[in-house]
């Protein structure tokens, strides 16, 4: 087996893993530094330092080429490439993400809970981040940074008591990563403790859909049984082909699509 990774995962600069039973609260770099000792002890495993830029089948079998010229062949392939978030263009946005802004409120809104929150987002996912934080916290904040909102969202959130900011944001203000205040450009600063983004995200390699995978309406890879795609032989696992976007997740789909490519490899 060959692992080809250039370390780019999605949660990196996440202050921990959550929702991992025996691994809670291991900041994402342990936990990946922990798996590679791990495939260590195993003999028929490779790592390798690599980036896999192209793919394509021939006949049953998958080519596949890096970055350095590298080429290599294989019976099965797993691709686990995850995805990317858009993060939006917000002044002081950089030095908080992944400390005290964050995306999933099952992976970290656990940490704030009871504390005064905000959501950074319009059209539907914006309202609806914002309503779902309420399991949390019963002080919300929906900034839409001048994005649209239907009067339906809007409704719903005042009947929730959930506060609705529709002007831009100016910049998040805060110490050590730690949010304390986002001003807008009045020169009002609205305490907060935690910001959710609702952004979107996209796949992080073409290797899919240059496969010729189907895809989901909404850009995931659409998967079957133990992580099978439309292609024979080709597997997709973790974030790129999930709507359940956890660590723990992504290592059960790694297993089944192990499990899989093993009893195909047998037959």
């Amino acid at each position: 087996v060959l692992l080809c990774d250039v370390g780019e995962q999605r949660n990196l600069r996440a202050r921990q893993v959550n929702g991992y039973p025996t691994r809670d609260g291991v900041p994402p770099a342990e936990y990946l530094h922990r798996a590679r000792q791990e495939l260590g002890r195993y003999g028929t495993i490779e790592c390798r330092e690599l980036a896999i830029v192209d793919a394509s089948k021939e006949g049953r079998s998958f080519v596949v080429c890096g970055a350095d010229g590298t080429r290599l062949t294989a019976r099965k392939l797993l691709l686990a490439t995850g995805v990317v978030d858009q993060l939006p263009d917000l002044d002081g946005l950089d030095e908080l993400y992944g400390i005290s802004v964050h995306h999933c409120p099952y992976c970290d809104a656990w940490e704030w809970r009871d504390r005064p929150l905000a959501v950074y987002g319009g059209d539907e996912q914006g309202p609806a981040l914002a309503l779902g934080l309420l399991a949390w916290s019963a002080d919300v904040l929906l900034c839409t940074g001048g994005s649209a909102i239907s009067p339906h969202a809007a409704a719903r959130l005042g009947a929730a008591g959930i506060g609705l900011r529709r002007d831009p944001v100016l910049r998040l203000e805060g110490t050590e990563g730690m949010l304390e205040r986002i001003v807008f450009p009045d020169g009002d600063a609205v305490p907060r403790s935690a910001l959710f983004l609702s952004g979107g995200y996209r796949q992080r390699s073409p290797l899919a859909e240059r496969l010729g995978c189907r895809f989901t309406e909404r850009g995931a890879v659409d998967t079957g049984k133990c992580e099978a795609t439309n292609v024979s032989g080709l597997y997709v696992a973790g974030d790129a082909s999930r709507e359940a976007q956890f660590v723990v997740v992504a290592a059960a789909e790694g297993a089944e699509a192990g499990m899989a490519i093993h009893k195909a490899l047998m037959e």
